[in-house]
């Protein structure tokens, strides 16, 4: 039997090093911590809503790949053109045109366009194409288009106003003022509007009503105007004389006001005076009937003109 020797008053101790990490209270191993862990544990929710919660992201990030790929091998189109299908057979058609805002123009256009479409299902239908369409037609001014279920499309039409009826080219065509061609017209079914005559004369009309608007009075007796050269223009009264008026807006404006003033005066209209030009603003020139010549009311006629006219030039 073998002695064991003990020393009195002290222990021997072995150090041995520690494997596992630190150890709690209870002796258990404590785990070091990632910072993930350490980011997680600063939220204000709890570890199980923050699981949650990745999920979801996870769940959303799966879900956006879905719609992705599906959009890119167009079945969002294959499903709408489906439904649009289902609500045709359903009775959500255009079967109805509720045309609202037509005074003048033909009606009939607006609905060979509305129920002219390919797709004429209640949902596929193209509103926008089908008001770009009646944009084209020429009295058509502005249009809005609307739905009403189940089976009609409502238009509302803005109407061009007509001002004068254009001359060129031997046709006839109505015109609103600024020049945009509406209809054309029969020599049988004149309107009682302005005739203008001559190349882009239509595009000249709304400078001839600011140009009339100068002399009120002369407006209502103007049967038609030529634009002459792409530079001027020529009235034409009711009464049957022509006026020539100066190129340049200010200087026709400041003719045709002189010109008013001497009617005004010696009512120079419905005298039989063929032409009156003011072409030259240091001279006023008229012309008579060749058979009036010589007759005393032919040179009554030009003595008051001229006679008016030297007193507007005073005046000037």
């Amino acid at each position: 039997m073998t002695e064991a020797r003990i020393r009195r008053g002290g222990t021997a101790r072995l150090s041995t090093p520690r494997k596992g990490g630190a150890r709690n209270s209870r002796g258990k191993v404590m785990k070091r911590q990632s910072w993930l862990d350490r980011a997680i544990e600063v939220l204000p929710v709890s570890e199980a809503t923050v699981q949650r919660m990745a999920s979801w992201a996870i769940v959303g990030v799966v879900g956006g790949v879905a719609v992705g790929a599906a959009i890119i091998m167009g079945l969002p189109g294959m499903a709408q053109a489906e439904a649009a299908k289902l609500a045709s057979r359903a009775g959500f058609e255009v079967a109805k045109v509720e045309v609202r805002g037509v005074e003048r123009m033909d009606e009939l256009p607006v609905y060979n366009i509305a129920l002219g479409q390919v797709d004429r299902s209640m949902l596929a239908l193209d509103l926008t194409k089908v008001r770009g369409e009646m944009l084209k037609l020429g009295w058509v001014k502005d249009a809005r288009i609307s739905r009403r279920l189940p089976d009609t499309l409502v238009v509302d039409i803005v109407e061009r106003e007509p001002v004068a009826v254009w001359q060129h080219d031997g046709q006839l065509h109505l015109i609103d003022v600024g020049g945009a061609v509406l209809q054309s017209v029969s020599t049988s079914a004149m309107p009682d509007l302005p005739l203008v005559v001559g190349p882009n004369a239509n595009q000249q009309t709304a400078g001839l009503n600011r140009l009339m608007e100068n002399a009120p009075a002369l407006k209502p007796m103007l049967a038609g105007a030529t634009w002459v050269g792409n530079r001027r223009w020529d009235l034409r009264f009711q009464s049957g004389e022509t006026l020539s008026l100066p190129e340049g807006d200010k200087a026709s404006a400041g003719a045709l006001v002189n010109f008013a003033r001497m009617d005004g005066v010696n009512r120079l209209l419905g005298r039989g005076i063929v032409k009156f030009d003011m072409r030259d603003p240091d001279r006023f020139v008229l012309r008579l009937p060749q058979e009036r010549k010589t007759s005393d009311d032919g040179e009554g006629a030009k003595a008051a003109v001229s006679e008016t006219a030297s007193e507007t030039a005073k005046e000037g």
